[in-house]
């Protein structure tokens, strides 16, 4: 009984956060940063102000949770490790895990408020970058330098690839958002913008199989097949 109480009261002090952060990003676009107070949040999120107070005793304590919460929302979920053997069917489950994250709302508010804030409150740029991108890009680099060590990838700098590959998903899927009010590109427009990416990437990075560098120690290629490259144009 004492287990299922303390389950129970962990739920419950989930939900309450979360309608908390929900809350607070739903003000901070509406109000600005300064000119939200957490007496307000509190009121908007349907809690006390103790109850926010002990969660979130700054403002930017409450931002600082917002922007960590909303890049490791999937941070649990098995795709966020694919699997290095196959640079094909990994970099599409980084890509498409990346595509939903940022392609949700709370996404986009979060970069509307950091640069609409930006002038007047640096600091919220700097726990975006640091907590929240920043973070999300090493890991990817961690996989790109992880299939360049099991020989199914040929990346020369694993920190510009990372850029290269998810800048290409959130220039179609998030900065538009920023400018068109009504961006809003079917599933499978994303989905196709994603297996674009994809493709450049392998292109750019699948290591030749008959290069002295990408052999085994029996002097044969690797077991690891190139995919064919398109020949259009030639």
């Amino acid at each position: 009984m004492a287990a299922e109480l303390t389950a129970h009261h962990r739920r419950l002090a989930q939900q309450k956060r979360e309608a908390i952060t929900s809350a607070a990003t739903e003000l901070f676009l509406d109000r600005g940063y300064d000119g939200t107070s957490l007496a307000r949040i509190a009121g908007a999120a349907g809690v006390s102000k103790s109850t926010l107070f002990k969660q979130f005793p700054t403002k930017a304590a409450l931002f600082e949770a917002i922007v960590t919460e909303s890049w490791q929302r999937d941070a649990s979920d098995t795709a966020a490790q694919p699997r290095v053997g196959d640079l094909r069917s990994g970099l599409a489950a980084i890509g498409h895990r990346y595509a939903d994250l940022i392609g949700q709302p709370r996404m986009a508010g979060l970069f509307r408020i950091v640069i609409a804030e930006l002038p007047r409150f640096p600091e919220l740029g700097r726990m975006q970058f640091q907590l929240g991108k920043l973070p999300y890009f090493a890991s990817v680099q961690h996989y790109l330098e992880s299939a360049k060590e099991a020989g199914n990838a040929d990346v020369p700098d694993a920190e510009s690839a990372p850029n290269q590959f998810l800048g290409m998903i959130a220039n179609y899927v998030l900065w538009p958002r920023m400018l068109l009010t009504g961006w809003n590109p079917a599933a499978s427009d994303i989905h196709n913008a994603v297996e674009e990416a994809v493709q450049t990437m392998l292109a750019r990075y699948t290591p030749d199989p008959t290069h002295p560098a990408w052999t085994n120690r029996s002097g044969r290629p690797s077991s690891t097949t190139a995919p064919a490259r398109s020949t259009a144009g030639e």
